[in-house]
Order: C-alpha cells, then sequence, then structure tokens
C-alpha cells in the first residue's frame, strides 16, 4: 500500500473524473497521459463507472481508482474492474476492511478528530479531506496534522488553480483531487485537447 501512497505523492494531483459514457474512458486515460498526469479517480455517480474504470486501467501505466465508492458491493465491481485504490467521501468501516480484504489502497473521507482516530484505528497512513474548502481548507488539514503526526491528506472539492498553492504549502498534503482539468462538459464533447492542455497546466502549478 505505501508504494501506491508513493506513486499519488508523486502525481501530486489526482483528477476526480465523471463520465456518461464509458467510451470517453480509454481516450481521457490517453489525454490525462499526455499532459503529465497517468492518474484517475473515477466517480462512482454515473452507470458508466464500471466499464470506464475498467477501459482506463487497461492503458499502459495509468493509476486508476475508484470514487464514491459508498458500499462493499462497489468495491468489489471497482476492483474487478480493474482499481488499484478505493476513495470514498465518508470513513465506512465496512468499505476499508473489504479494501483491505481485496488488496487495495482505502482512502475513505475524514474531516475531524474522530473520523481521523477512525481511519487510524483501521491501520490506514492516508485519508481524503472531503469537501476540503467547506471544511476548514489547508488550515484546518494544518491543525490536524499536529496530533496525528505522519497522517497524509488527500483534499478534495472546492480546489482550483486560484487556491491550489494553499494545499501544496502544507507538508501534511500527499496529493489534491479536483475536476478542473477534467471539465465533465470537455469530456462529453470529446475535446480530449483542451484536457491534455488543462492537465500540463495543472501539473505546472503543483510541481513547480
Amino acid at each position: 500500500m505505501s508504494e501506491l501512497l508513493d506513486q499519488i505523492g508523486a502525481a501530486r494531483l489526482v483528477p476526480v473524473v465523471v463520465l456518461d459514457d464509458a467510451k470517453d474512458a480509454a481516450p481521457l486515460a490517453r489525454a490525462l497521459t499526455a499532459g503529465g498526469l497517468p492518474v484517475a479517480e473515477v466517480t462512482f455517480r454515473t452507470d458508466a463507472a464500471v466499464e470506464s474504470i475498467r477501459a482506463m486501467s487497461a492503458i499502459d501505466g495509468m493509476l486508476v481508482g475508484a470514487g464514491t465508492v459508498l458500499t462493499p458491493e462497489q468495491v468489489d465491481a471497482a476492483v474487478d474492474a480493474g482499481a488499484s485504490y478505493i476513495v470514498s467521501p465518508g470513513l465506512s468501516v465496512a468499505v476499508v476492511r473489504r479494501a483491505r480484504e481485496r488488496g487495495v489502497l482505502a482512502l475513505p473521507g475524514a474531516v475531524t478528530a474522530t473520523e481521523v482516530q477512525a481511519a487510524l484505528a483501521e491501520g490506514l497512513e492516508a485519508v481524503k479531506f472531503f469537501p476540503a474548502e467547506t471544511s476548514g481548507g489547508a488550515a484546518a488539514i494544518k491543525a490536524l496534522s499536529a496530533p496525528f503526526a505522519g497522517l497524509r491528506f488527500v483534499p478534495t472539492g472546492g480546489i482550483g488553480p486560484k487556491n491550489v498553492a494553499e494545499y501544496t504549502a502544507v507538508s501534511a498534503v500527499l496529493a489534491i483531487g479536483g475536476s478542473w482539468m477534467v471539465p465533465r462538459d470537455k469530456v462529453a464533447a470529446g475535446d480530449f485537447d483542451a484536457i491534455t492542455t488543462l492537465t500540463a497546466e495543472a501539473v505546472a502549478l503543483v510541481r513547480g
């Protein structure tokens, strides 16, 4: 699991993807890779999620996770399709444990000290901090990291080019989840060249 966390940390950004049609999945994976970001979190917000995960994970070098995973059954569906990690908006012990049983990384949401302690009790080394901006932003992560040294955070929600630097400046931040480089309308329109450009710009922002 630590190797996977290292890969996510090296990327610094995790595109949070909503796909309405699985036919767009492979071209999107190639566009992200061309922009320097061969990683994605495909959310279980549409019926196309499972097939999209399968298509993206078939692209060489692509690290694909499943997002908005709420049940153990969704964990199974995601892992069977090729997901390497599982992301949830909140902390479900059942989801975390199923991910462990299936041998994949779990990144549950945790924004309070109680939730963080519950995550640590499950042996986790990193959590999603969601929704980041409305839960106190970078300052809240910095405050939480003081008593929980060593825990890493993946803030997601309300983060874009204008405020991403606030998060990259926090040492406890492993990577940042965002959707500004994968706008749903451009994906649906098949404008993958634009997505490659947006991705390259995003990468330049967070890696300096």
